[in-house]
């Protein structure tokens, strides 16, 4: 008997698989400790959902101006690339045997790029995309800033980006920031499909900044005046998709403070922290920073990152 994946493995490794069956989750790959977390997470999520799972890779060729280089240093350019080619091959074969000890029903299909990770995560047909934090591992700032967080700032697929260096399934379950915009409604729906596909609570999260409170960041009771107007505004966020889920146990809480904190803070003992995100000019991304990308480096548990769907202007930003 073969020890060869359950699931085809596309033999022309060059290929690009330029549309996924819709719906489907594709998670990047690199071998590393975090991306078998990604992989984890992803795999248990479409076996939850009964989607197909995508495993993607990208492959680093020599580009063709290196190819004198290195011939001039002895090293043979094309045996190098086939060599690239085969450890991607292997490590899509890995990745498939770890998917279905867990989940042998699952279909797994395989996408190789032969183009830089940034490119092939923003061009994947995604219905969910699914990434480690760290990279390769060894410089996990330095590949987080340009991997993962390009993804965040710039993908236009909803994308989870899963910690591995900290606690899971802590109990805490799904936590949504509402912004009361019109970003809520998507980022609202994937908290929903998560927590009803992994049997976990939902809490419905909204902080506010007032002159007022200015140096009082907490958490307002419920039964406090002054304050219905928002408590109205989460608990419209979040009733069509709780109508469409009565399974999902809901909590409404609302803070005081400025969002990028209380969200940190409310990610402490969640599984799953989801925002909603508009992408913004370049400039103003450089200066201004934006909520997002900050919560993915920071917070304290997995992050999924929804991006708005209707993009802003910089006439609006």
């Amino acid at each position: 008997m073969t020890d060869e994946p359950t699931s085809p493995v596309l033999a022309g490794v060059d290929m690009i698989m330029s549309e996924h069956v819709t719906g489907s989750i594709v998670v990047g790959v690199d071998g590393s400790a975090s991306s078998d977390a990604a992989l984890d997470w992803a795999a248990s999520q479409a076996a939850a959902e009964g989607l197909p799972l995508i495993l993607l890779t990208a492959v680093s060729t020599p580009a063709p101006r290196s190819a004198a280089w290195l011939t001039a240093h002895g090293i043979d350019e094309r045996r190098l690339r086939v060599q690239l080619k085969e450890e991607a091959r292997a490590l899509l074969r890995r990745c498939d045997r770890r998917v279905h000890e867990t989940h042998p029903d699952l279909v797994v299909e395989h996408d190789v790029r032969c183009e830089d990770a940034r490119d092939a995560l923003l061009d994947a047909d995604a219905g969910l995309l699914v990434v480690g934090t760290r990279g390769l591992g060894s410089v996990s700032r330095l590949l987080l800033g340009s991997v993962a967080s390009t993804v965040v700032k710039h993908g236009t697929s909803p994308t989870v980006v899963v910690r591995s260096d900290g606690p899971s399934g802590t109990g805490g379950g799904v936590v949504v920031g509402i912004a009361g915009d019109a970003g809520d409604t998507a980022a609202v729906d994937l908290a929903f499909r998560i927590a009803s596909a992994r049997g976990l609570t939902l809490t419905a999260f909204h902080s506010f900044w007032d002159v007022v409170g200015a140096d009082e960041e907490r958490d307002i009771a419920r039964d406090e005046p002054g304050y219905d107007d928002q408590w109205e505004l989460v608990a419209g966020a979040v009733a069509s998709a709780a109508a469409r889920h009565p399974d999902v146990p809901v909590r409404h809480r609302l803070s005081r403070g400025f969002a990028d904190e209380r969200l940190l803070r409310a990610s402490r003992g969640a599984d799953l922290l989801v925002v909603g995100h508009r992408r913004k000019p370049f400039l103003s991304e450089l200066v201004y920073g934006s909520v997002a990308p900050h919560l993915v480096e920071h917070a304290h548990c997995s992050v999924a990152v929804v991006p708005y769907r209707e993009q802003v202007s910089p006439a609006e930003d």
